[in-house]
């Protein structure tokens, strides 16, 4: 019976961490708070995708601008937030812009939804944006064929070219 017992308690999984108090804590005015959150809450992957992507339909920027880095740290497993990003991909704020374009990148193929709004960032007014939008079309890969008249403008202006290029590349080079 007591064998049981150690058995029954020796297979249990600990719990996993609170997501509603991590995102919680990702909204909090301490930036070393918002970091640790961000850090913890980044192996929990598809479980806190919704909660950051409320964030990331927040009025507030900073709110914003942690969902966007942190569904930037789970990669691929954000790809649930995909949609959200790519409507992200308007925010007024440029530097936002180009942190989304970033966790589109991080998702890679999985991103292929936004390809659309990432070649409209293409003709977007900050160059750093421009740039972003060309790196993520090109981790997107053969699913982002269509943006490739984009990106072939996009390589005519000197900021974006390299980007551009290997963009091209990366959707055109069978793997």
């Amino acid at each position: 019976m007591a064998s049981a017992a150690i058995s029954m308690a020796c297979n249990r999984t600990p719990p996993g961490p609170d997501v509603g108090a991590l995102i919680a804590q990702l909204k909090s005015a301490d930036p070393d708070a918002r970091g640790k959150a961000s850090l913890a809450i980044i192996p929990v992957g598809e479980p806190a995708v919704p909660g950051l992507v409320e964030m990331l339909k927040s009025e507030d920027p900073q709110y914003r601008a942690t969902a966007a880095s942190t569904l930037f740290g789970m990669g691929a497993k954000a790809r649930a937030a995909v949609p959200a990003l790519a409507e992200a991909l308007s925010d007024p704020n440029p530097e936002m812009r180009a942190s989304v374009a970033m966790a589109l990148e991080s998702i890679g193929p999985d991103a292929a939804p936004a390809v659309p709004a990432l070649v409209q960032a293409l003709k977007d007014r900050e160059g750093l944006v421009r740039q972003r939008a060309a790196i993520a079309l090109g981790s997107i890969g053969p699913g982002a064929r269509e943006a490739l008249p984009a990106l072939n403008e996009a390589s005519r202006v000197d900021l974006v070219r390299p980007a551009a290029e290997e963009a091209i590349h990366k959707i055109t080079t069978p793997h």
